[in-house]
């Protein structure tokens, strides 16, 4: 079938799904015809890739101090906005409802450590930095319920909905309505203007789970003093990170080029440490002007990722765009390359571990690394299948080990940890099947492999 064809069949197809906006049916169709008209390079041409200089991703430390006087910070920060990507589910954890309302520590969850830093700043400056919660289909409701707790709280909450897209059913091109789709909705929904119409001149967008991710004055500072649109926080690329998307110079402009984009016989090379040294942190800073002027130009069109998945034994391919990917659009667009302690997501429970142990505290709602651990990069945690779950990981340590001088621990089988353990170096512990092993309390593991009591 014709591509015109095809468009012509799901605009009627669209046209009569209830649960989805008219913005949302326009967008859709607008994505699709981008996608199957095939002119769209998805793979870059690597021979153009240049790696960027410092004058495009700045090194933190070149930043320059943030004002002295509080009159100025406050009228920085009275240009911020926060936004938090909050669509994502703790079910991978093991939980039910939004992952921003799993306890990290202290009986705090990420949104309340969030509120707490915001709130913190709002009363420290005299300032009104508002909070926006960006929500999936799956969290919206949850959510809603959840901010009615910080209503006496000194920060502004504002949720909303990312648009939802349908999926594309292969064999015929046919939509197929999805449990929500990111997509670059928000700017449709008036929240552009009230923030504009406040003074509000810059949002900072990051995951609700990263820790790290809070908000920095000098890098807002820099921003407005240096007129930049956009500013994607990158950092030093671990062994862990290999999988990241990473800003290259491309044709003359600042670009994300993440691994769907890449040629297969060069997929090697962009895991390579070497060659591209830097990652998104998905921390990004964006001029709101800007956004509601390439919007209203219908300008943002970012690479589309094709995302195959199967629903109910359905091949569906989900069209995905990047938000990072939109910096090739802004003028005057940087990087910013941060510390790695502006990048501390919690993924699964082996992260909840760091985050709970003697190698963070908080205070203000913001997890600060204990300076008495001397190396720069956290310990390598692997926990089996039997702590994956928050309430199996919570039940299997009676209090949580000190790990300060910890280089990896590796745990597998049935095994429980007393209080007041400390484990250092290297630390592996693997129970054999059947067997339950138990770490007595106060038991200090160093340089140790432990495969029952006898090696205790």
């Amino acid at each position: 079938m014709a591509a015109a064809d095809t468009i012509s069949k799901l605009k009627s197809e669209v046209a009569a799904l209830s649960q989805i906006s008219e913005n949302e049916k326009n967008g859709f169709i607008n994505l699709v015809s981008r996608y199957l008209s095939g002119t769209e390079a998805t793979h870059v041409d690597w021979s153009k890739i240049q790696t960027p200089t410092e004058e495009v991703v700045v090194p933190y430390d070149t930043l320059a101090p943030t004002p002295e006087d509080p009159a100025e910070t406050k009228k920085l920060l009275d240009k911020l906005v926060v936004l938090k990507l909050n669509g994502g589910l703790g079910t991978t954890m093991g939980c039910t409802g939004p992952k921003s309302v799993i306890e990290v520590r202290n009986g705090l969850t990420f949104l309340d450590l969030i509120v707490i830093q915001i709130e913190t700043l709002n009363n420290k400056y005299g300032c009104n930095v508002p909070l926006l919660l960006m929500n999936s289909f799956n969290t919206h409701d949850d959510t809603f319920k959840i901010v009615e707790r910080y209503t006496k709280s000194n920060v502004q909450i504002h949720t909303f909905n990312q648009s939802q897209y349908p999926r594309l059913v292969v064999e015929d091109n046919s939509p197929l309505p999805s449990k929500g789709q990111t997509g670059k909705d928000g700017c449709n929904s008036g929240k552009l203007d009230m923030l504009l119409s406040q003074g509000k001149e810059y949002v900072f967008v990051s995951n609700s789970d990263n820790l790290g991710a809070v908000v920095d004055l000098k890098i807002l500072n820099h921003l407005v003093q240096k007129k930049n649109e956009y500013c994607m926080e990158v950092t030093p690329k671990t062994l862990a990170d290999v999988k990241g998307g990473t800003l290259i110079s491309y044709e003359g402009r600042t670009q994300l080029l993440e691994i769907a984009q890449v040629p297969d016989q060069h997929v090697n090379e962009f895991k390579s440490i070497e060659k591209f040294k830097i990652f998104n942190t998905n921390n990004l800073w964006v001029n709101l002007n800007a956004i509601k002027r390439l919007v209203q130009a219908d300008a943002l069109k970012m690479e589309i990722i094709p995302n195959p998945k199967e629903v109910d034994g359905i091949k569906v391919m989900q069209l995905e765009t990047a938000a990072g990917a939109a910096i090739r659009f802004f003028d005057n667009a940087i990087g910013i390359n941060v510390p790695r302690s502006r990048f501390l997501p919690v993924k699964a429970t082996s992260d909840l571990l760091l985050v709970q142990s003697d190698l963070y505290t908080v205070e203000d709602g913001f997890v600060i690394r204990n300076p008495a651990r001397k190396n720069p990069a956290n310990p390598s945690i692997e926990l089996g299948p039997e702590f994956k779950k928050v309430g199996n990981f919570l039940s299997r340590f009676k209090s949580i080990p000190s790990i300060i001088e910890l280089d990896s621990l590796k745990v597998s089988g049935d095994v429980w940890f007393g209080a007041g353990i400390v484990l250092k170096g290297k630390v592996t512990i693997t129970a054999k099947p059947g067997v339950k092993l138990e770490i007595p309390d106060k038991a200090v593991l160093e340089n140790k492999d432990i495969n029952g009591p006898e090696d205790l």
